[in-house]
């Protein structure tokens, strides 16, 4: 996948011709798309895994990194639908040579979960929504921010570095190495910053399911925050909560991949409210 539109954002990501759905994933502040480079080998072809490559990062460390959730949607939207509707197989029984896009579902981790709402509503105006939002590790985005919380994209570097150490989430190698730390500070910061600034906008729910995961110790995400999520969907929330803090993904990854499996396989209608 090379083309002018797609090429920055899909770098080394071809199509999985025998995937059910497509699954595209946002990453968390500070990382990039080799965050989900473990994801199609443990999907199968339960999902097509397409992780766009965010400015700042990845192949993409000369680029600024964006300054509010508004400038991703805008700068990714026209790349991810060509991506998303390239033709690799032949579907349903029309004419011969006939070609329909699949379906696709959006899941995005802590800042990747605000990208990806507010993503899910550009696409819902566009009309070419997903099946299926999955919102990991992140309060619904309409709820008032907890008092006493920190600014953290204000805080100086010693105190934001001890910050993401608590969280468990960033290789503590990096941590340890000034030079790779000097790269990935303002990359953090940045990201911190259009999560921190961003404003919630009154809009209609969106008419898909939302399925929000999370850790039952994760310190910014209480589980009640989860099911708030509930507000922002006219269909079904399913919350699933597994052992682990904000990152609890990395830890129980396999049940994680079979949670996603499942859901992203299912013909039936999810069940609403339920806590797993």
């Amino acid at each position: 996948m090379s083309n002018s539109r797609t090429g920055r954002w899909f770098v080394n990501q071809p199509p999985v011709r025998d995937a059910v759905t497509q699954l595209v994933c946002l990453p968390h502040a500070g990382s990039g798309a080799a965050t989900y480079r473990d994801w199609q080998s443990r999907l199968g072809t339960s999902a097509e895994v397409i992780a766009p490559q965010l400015p700042g990062r990845d192949g993409r460390f000369r680029e600024p990194p964006a300054a509010s959730t508004r400038e991703v949607v805008e700068a990714l939207v026209e790349p991810l639908l060509t991506r998303l509707d390239t033709p690799d197989r032949t579907q349903g029984s029309g004419p011969a040579g006939s070609r329909s896009p699949r379906p696709f579902a959006l899941f995005g981790h802590s800042m990747g979960a605000l990208l990806s709402y507010e993503l899910a509503h550009e696409l819902v105006r566009r009309g070419r929504p997903p099946t299926h939002l999955f919102v990991s590790g992140y309060s619904a985005p309409h709820l008032p921010r907890r008092p006493g919380r920190p600014v953290v994209h204000e805080l100086p570097d010693t105190e934001l570095v001890a910050h993401i150490t608590a969280l468990e989430g960033t290789n503590g190698a990096v941590l340890e190495h000034p030079e790779l730390l000097e790269l990935l500070l303002p990359v953090i910061r940045a990201d911190y910053k259009v999560c921190e600034t961003y404003r919630y906008r009154e809009r209609p729910p969106l008419p898909f399911p939302i399925t929000a995961l999370g850790g039952d110790s994760d310190p910014e995400v209480p589980e009640k925050d989860l099911h708030a999520w509930g507000d922002l969907t006219s269909e079904e929330l399913v919350v699933k909560v597994f052992t682990g803090g904000h990152f609890y993904l990395h830890s129980r990854f396999g049940e994680v991949m079979d949670a996603l499996r499942t859901s992203l396989t299912r013909t039936d209608r999810l069940t609403g409210g339920t806590c797993i």
